[in-house]
């Protein structure tokens, strides 16, 4: 059976569903919320990501026959519920933060309200797009950061799941990354790609040099010849001897990037390809990044890192039910206290533009200052999706994000969240 969004989700959420069915309780209009606790270790700030693809997949969110006949075969649905399911629509409204905005424990991310049972179908699909592609987002502008204006190439398909690889390439371009080795990426999202060979193409060959002729006989000086297969000075004498001093770049995928880095420009200036880019590859992640500022390194590649969220694959988020015809209602248990209530955001910030705070009220509104900026918006109303940002512009509301906040919140240190977040419960 090929997976729909509509089966993109855990038993419990049809089981709860088909109590509520039978208890009356299922109409209750109801508010859930998507926050953080907590950042993960080391974090100071968190990256909203995902809505877009999101969105989409509530839009096709649908019960046809072939899921229903699954559900009742397999006894997980009764016949109420298969009745109920085969007509589901949402129909309710979906605010929260612009893709690309900043969070922090208890921002209010999004927010979902409607009836209990049309929302609660949703938990599982909205929970795994929005903590898979916010964790990749996290690591891949923190990796940006580190660079320095340096550019990016995501390049980690081969380290997750096919599916996968194409939302973390997708992230990991929101967060400013120049391109992705994933064609199936620049293919839905237009992003754009690049890759040229690997050690593979080179053992190929009878020598190295043969394997470079072939390689700019195909794709021209504008190419990049990866040159530690064997010996990197030798690798490089060999390029420049077949491409010329005008071959774009060089790749150096393993060894001591850094003191290698140093000799393959001063190499590569010598034999005068001084407009040839060096770019390094290799278990790339912010720290090793940012340990490259003062070498001479024009371009990075970075996988397994950005695709796993750099030691914190999932942003950690939850979906919490915080309102119900109305009237607040908390989760007490130790350690997982809630905050109940619909909340709006803002964002307070200097005359300057840095952000000092992020207010959050409990059933009401902030009071409005000088240089708020409201954080929620609306991408579903009344079952009836709102227009969107584009990816282009979600990547330059990140990057304006980013340069919003202290510079303290930057450091790839760990410490506290780059701004506190003051919450304001029901009165």
């Amino acid at each position: 059976m090929n997976l729909v969004p509509a089966l993109m989700t855990d038993q419990y959420e049809l089981t709860m569903l088909s109590a509520a069915l039978k208890d009356g309780t299922a109409d209750r209009h109801s508010v859930f919320e998507v926050f953080a606790r907590r950042l993960p270790p080391g974090r100071r700030y968190g990256v909203a990501a995902g809505q877009g693809r999101l969105i989409e997949l509530v839009r096709d969110f649908r019960f046809g026959e072939a899921e229903l006949a699954f559900l009742r075969s397999a006894r997980i649905v009764d016949d109420q519920t298969a009745e109920w399911l085969a007509g589901y629509r949402f129909r309710g409204d979906i605010d929260g933060y612009a893709e690309g905005e900043l969070f922090f424990p208890g921002s209010p991310i999004l927010t979902v309200s409607g009836t209990f049972a049309e929302c609660v179908v949703l938990e599982t699909l909205i929970l795994s797009v929005l903590n898979h592609d916010s964790a990749i987002a996290a690591a891949a502008a923190r990796m940006v950061t580190a660079a320095r204006g340096r550019p990016i190439i995501e390049m980690g398909s081969r380290r997750t799941h096919e599916d996968a690889a194409i939302a973390a390439a997708r992230a990991a371009y929101l967060a400013g990354f120049a391109s992705t080795s994933n064609l199936a990426a620049g293919g839905r999202y237009g992003i754009p790609t690049t890759g040229t060979s690997a050690h593979a193409f080179t053992l190929l060959h009878d020598d190295e040099t043969a394997a470079f002729a072939s390689q700019v006989a195909a794709l021209g000086k504008n190419t990049t010849l990866l040159v530690d297969t064997y010996d990197i000075a030798q690798g490089i004498r060999n390029a420049i001897a077949v491409a010329g001093t005008d071959l774009r770049a060089v790749r150096i995928d393993s060894g001591d990037l850094s003191v290698l880095a140093q000799h393959s420009r001063e190499l590569l200036d010598s034999l005068g390809a001084t407009e040839t880019k060096i770019i390094v590859s290799g278990d790339m992640d912010e720290y090793s990044i940012a340990t490259l500022a003062a070498e001479p390194v024009d371009m990075y590649g970075a996988g397994t890192a950005v695709v796993t969220g750099s030691g914190a694959p999932t942003a950690g988020l939850v979906y919490k039910l915080v309102e119900v015809e109305g009237r607040a209602v908390v989760k007490r248990s130790e350690n997982k206290a809630t905050v109940g209530g619909r909340k709006t955001a803002v964002r307070r910030h200097k005359p300057t533009g840095t952000a000092t705070e992020e207010v959050v009220v409990s059933q009401g509104v902030p009071d409005r200052r000088p240089n708020d900026r409201l954080l929620q918006r609306s991408f579903v109303a009344a079952g009836e999706i709102a227009p969107t940002a584009t990816l282009a512009e979600s990547r330059e509301h990140l990057r304006q994000c980013l340069i919003s906040i202290p510079w303290e919140g930057l450091k790839l240190s760990a410490g506290d969240p780059a701004i506190p977040v003051i919450m304001v419960p029901t009165a």
